[in-house]
């Protein structure tokens, strides 16, 4: 009673007034956190670019130059979107308005890529068409010939298959689900006033659609305009990008001030990109055009939805089921140089690529079995679990008190979404390059920065769900007089329990699975799995590319059983579908 008579007592202006200096605590550890480890290396990448220096960096590269690597930039990401496009949307309008056996697996086969990391992808396609790929070994085997017939590596082909391979569950993702909810109904009233099937698509369904497929073009295109670890693996030095130019210009060439202008180019187009999606991702219409995704679904009619169906399902077992076997296959059977015909392999099943993980087979100290980086990896993706889940928790729970403070900072906390990694990588590389930073045993410079990446993805998870918690259960708790803290663990965190832990998911897979800001931080002593999968790679020997793709498989297979383990997860009582 002494609690309601306290609460009943307090005048308005006084609670106001508390409320307001809760949301500014609040504000002070995401804040300082965003202004010291991101704004800071920003405002010193900004600094380079304009330092003496900068202008002794031109003689190595010329303007002329710097033009031509944006405009290969500007060019593959917008032909990569355009082929993302041509694959995503008949598979989105498919699985939106078709019921037909296998279309869960299905589906959930064609979201797979999109949260596996970029090494994995380049692994994948490596060991399908790579010159050591099944399709090569195949054809060599056949043909009896000595060399690869199949040169697709370090190819804009390639990278152009392997960025419609990661990006095309964005499309389905997105357009599918709002293709799914729009009210069947319209397009048949359009039909019963005399409108054809193509005249109720152009006038009904695109419109209300276009919203959607413009920001999934526009996210895409972001994505692939960014790419690192795709170019890098499989398109090489002559298809660099502006994130492979900066990475050459900093680790090999030594030249930051054109780093830094690489830099400052890509995250001015990159946050345009960002804020044109922010604007236009959100459908236009009202509740009037939605419906349940169930009641739209139909079984095929006709030889012509039949047969989109089939074309749908093979084109997706070939882009996306074909090269995830090769890369499991692959790390499971070793492979030797014929002895005796020319041209033909022997092959046999062998985990030896698993058992070399544990060895270190030259005896030196400077060798680092690849069980060490994956032991790196999990102790660096445990602290990036650990920073990113509680700025993400203090930030969402700022972010859905409604005020002016919150208003003006969302844009400041988000806009780490629009900055590469690799962006970070050469910031922190400025600024942070000293000790404690630098510390060759354990990097906290890494689990840093693949936090702020995985933040902005943090804070949208947990929102929504802190937003529907409701208020009257708060008020009923304090009415019989739980503090603040009891409040959260009593009401609070029951219902967070899920967005939380898919949250900590998120941000487990993605550290595990960062390559852009790990390949300018890791120690040479200390690599994470993506690194090392690249180191074991790019090296000659069976046995290096072998255990690459047995660091890759695993790697692979962590990712999914995340994403399996958050569409899994649910609270006591809730039926698991």
């Amino acid at each position: 009673m002494d609690t309601l008579n306290a609460q009943i007592g307090a005048s308005p202006a006084k609670t106001h007034k508390r409320a307001g200096w809760r949301t500014f605590l609040l504000w002070v550890l995401p804040v300082a956190f965003l202004l010291y480890f991101f704004y800071q290396p920003l405002a010193a990448i900004f600094k380079l670019v304009f330092s003496p220096g900068f202008k002794a960096g031109w003689q190595l590269f010329t303007p002329a130059a710097v033009a031509r690597i944006f405009f290969f930039t500007f060019y593959q990401a917008a032909l990569s979107t355009l082929l993302t496009l041509l694959v995503g949307l008949p598979a989105a309008y498919v699985f939106a308005k078709f019921d037909f056996p296998g279309r869960k697996g299905l589906n959930l086969l064609s979201l797979i890529p999109f949260i596996l990391p970029t090494v994995v992808v380049a692994s994948a396609f490596n060991t399908l068409m790579g010159p050591r790929g099944w399709i090569n070994l195949g054809m060599m085997a056949l043909f009896k010939l000595s060399d690869p017939p199949l040169k697709l590596l370090n190819s804009l082909p390639a990278v152009l298959l392997a960025h419609v391979f990661y990006n095309s569950s964005i499309v389905i993702r997105m357009v599918g689900s709002a293709l799914g909810r729009l009210n069947p109904r319209l397009t048949e009233a359009a039909r019963s006033l005399g409108a054809s099937n193509r005249q109720a698509i152009k006038e009904i369904t695109f419109p209300l659609l276009k919203p959607t497929v413009i920001g999934a073009a526009l996210l895409v295109f972001l994505f692939d305009f960014t790419s690192f670890g795709v170019i890098m693996m499989l398109g090489g030095p002559r298809y660099a990008t502006i994130e492979v130019e900066i990475y050459t210009q900093t680790m090999q060439r030594l030249n930051l001030p054109v780093a830094g202008l690489l830099t400052l180019i890509q995250l001015v187009f990159t946050l345009l990109l960002t804020f044109l999606y922010n604007r236009i991702k959100h459908p236009k219409y009202g509740k009037a055009a939605v419906s349940s995704e169930a009641q739209n679904l139909k079984k095929p009619r006709g030889f012509r939805e039949k047969a989109l169906i089939w074309v749908v399902a093979v084109v997706i077992v070939l882009l996306i089921a074909m090269p995830l076997l090769s890369l499991v296959s692959r790390s499971v059977f070793t492979l030797d140089a014929a002895r005796g015909e020319r041209g033909a392999v022997s092959t046999g099943f062998s985990l030896r690529y698993y058992q070399e993980l544990f060895i270190n087979r030259t005896g030196s100290l400077f060798y680092i079995p690849p069980i060490e980086a994956i032991r790196n990896s999990v102790s660096y993706s445990l602290a990036t679990v650990l920073i990113s889940t509680v700025i993400g928790v203090i930030t969402s729970y700022a972010l859905a008190n409604p005020s002016m403070l919150s208003r003006h900072l969302e844009p400041f906390i988000m806009l780490p979404l629009g900055a590469s990694a690799i962006t970070l990588g050469l910031g922190y590389l400025i600024v942070f390059n000293r000790p404690p930073w630098n510390n060759p045993s354990f990097s906290l410079l890494i689990p840093i920065a693949h936090s702020l990446v995985a933040l902005p993805l943090v804070i949208r998870v947990l929102l929504p769900a802190i937003r529907g918690i409701p208020s009257n259960l708060r008020q009923a708790a304090s009415v019989l007089g739980a503090n603040r803290v009891q409040v959260f663990l009593q009401v609070d965190l029951p219902i967070l329990l899920r967005a939380l832990l898919a949250s900590v998911v998120f941000a487990f897979t993605i550290s595990l699975g960062e390559f852009g800001a790990a390949s300018f931080l890791a120690s040479p002593l200390k690599p994470t799995i993506p690194v090392a999968i690249f180191r074991f790679i790019s090296q000659p020997g069976a046995l290096n590319y072998g255990q690459a793709l047995a660091m890759s498989t695993i790697l692979m297979l962590t990712c999914a059983a995340g994403t399996v383990l958050i569409g899994r997860i649910r609270l006591p009582g809730e039926e698991l579908y």
